[in-house]
């Protein structure tokens, strides 16, 4: 079987040094490959006494990027089919390979957090695990609690590995709604998110950036995207530090985000 990761990072992870791998990951147009396809990678909870995980013929690929909304890197739920096919172009080699049914499990994908756990009926029981021949993801896998990769596009991906086209669907937005928890002074995920927007909108540089403290070096990068969106800033303020949800979202479109 194949079994799908998000990294919720945007960069190359190191695995800990590769005790923590998969088999290959994905980022833009490269694969990089930490163990050979049909040896045992390691990126999966595999507890003693209950079924094998990461020893059970399984090819793990994780993928650079979140499933989460305003999470680092690419959002794989809104993943286009240019983001999807070096994923699809490795997927289509390793069902040529290997004895792996292009099909995906009968479990949901659901979004995350709802994906996190095992309450939704996502996860598999060990004997539906032991069963499985296909593609699923980390949420699908026993013995362990990830959300990982969300609700990703899989009808998408075997329509690419397929060389079909996918059947057209409606873009689900990328603008996220400002946390209420994202202020100067305070510490917040989705700071790491506001820091990442000031930066590809041309507002940076941030020094220290990326974290999820919203410092002086984040304010003044706010401050300077209200002096160029003066109708975005406070009234009566000369140097606003604070992103409001108007001029988060602006903030969003400007970098690039539909």
């Amino acid at each position: 079987m194949i079994v799908l990761h998000t990294t919720e990072g945007g960069s190359w992870p190191d695995y800990s040094g590769g005790s923590v791998a998969p088999n290959f990951t994905v980022k833009g147009g490269q694969v990089r490959q930490h163990f050979a396809a049909n040896e045992s990678s390691r990126a999966l909870v595999n507890k003693s006494g209950g079924v094998q995980t990461n020893t059970l013929n399984v090819i793990q690929i994780e993928l650079v990027g979140t499933c989460e909304k305003g999470g680092p890197g690419l959002y794989w739920p809104n993943a286009s089919d240019a983001d999807l096919k070096p994923l699809a172009d490795l997927v289509r080699w390793l069902t040529q390979q290997y004895p792996i049914p292009l099909v995906s499990t009968s479990k949901p994908w659901l979004a995350y957090p709802s994906s996190y756990g095992s309450k939704n009926g996502q996860r598999m029981n060990f004997a539906e695990w032991t069963n499985f021949r296909g593609i699923c993801g980390h949420q699908h896998v026993p013995e362990n609690d990830h959300g990982d990769p969300g609700n990703f596009p899989i009808d998408r991906l075997i329509a690419l590995v397929k060389g079909g086209k996918p059947a057209p669907s409606k873009p689900s937005s990328g603008i996220v709604a400002l946390s209420a928890g994202v202020r100067p002074g305070a510490r917040h995920p989705q700071v790491k998110d506001l820091q990442q927007l000031l930066i590809k909108a041309g507002y940076g540089p941030i020094k220290g950036a990326v974290t999820d403290y919203y410092g002086v070096n984040t304010q003044a990068a706010v401050a300077r995207f209200h002096d160029r969106n003066p109708k975005y800033k406070s009234i009566g303020l000369i140097r606003d530090p604070r992103i409001g949800p108007s001029g988060f979202v602006a903030l969003q479109k400007l970098a690039g985000r539909r």
